[in-house]
């Protein structure tokens, strides 16, 4: 078996119309499709992101997440970028918070952390 790379990542959001604003017009990223099921009572938003995905999720009343990144499933969703801290600029200057820049310890490359409206931790790497 190989796996080329990551078709998509799904993220259940608790409000849509935020969420749908952040990932596409603070983040930037292209709408593919966008469409609403009636018997669930849920949206399904399709974003590109390179040549992958990340799909939003509404559903009526979704828990919360449990706890921060150190619980048991997904820790984060990150996102290479060529200067972090070009980026890191531009998010603040849409009023998104980031951390302060570190060095991956490993690879040595830059990297930094943001939530989205949902709390959920993203980071960006170079």
């Amino acid at each position: 078996m190989h796996f080329s790379h990551i078709h998509h990542v799904a993220i259940i959001v608790s409000d849509y119309e935020i969420s749908k604003h952040f990932y596409t017009e603070l983040l930037g990223l292209e709408i593919i499709r966008e469409n609403y099921r009636t018997e669930r009572n849920s949206y399904k938003l399709d974003l590109k992101i390179g040549d992958s995905e990340i799909e939003l999720f509404s559903f009526p009343n979704p828990p919360k997440r449990s706890s921060g990144p150190e619980a048991t499933g997904l820790r984060h969703l990150c996102f290479y970028v060529e200067d972090v801290e070009a980026a890191a600029v531009e998010l603040n200057q849409k009023g998104i918070e980031t951390e302060p820049i570190r060095v991956d310890e490993f690879t040595g490359g830059k990297f930094t952390f943001f939530r989205d409206p949902d709390g959920l931790p993203l980071e960006l790497h170079e």
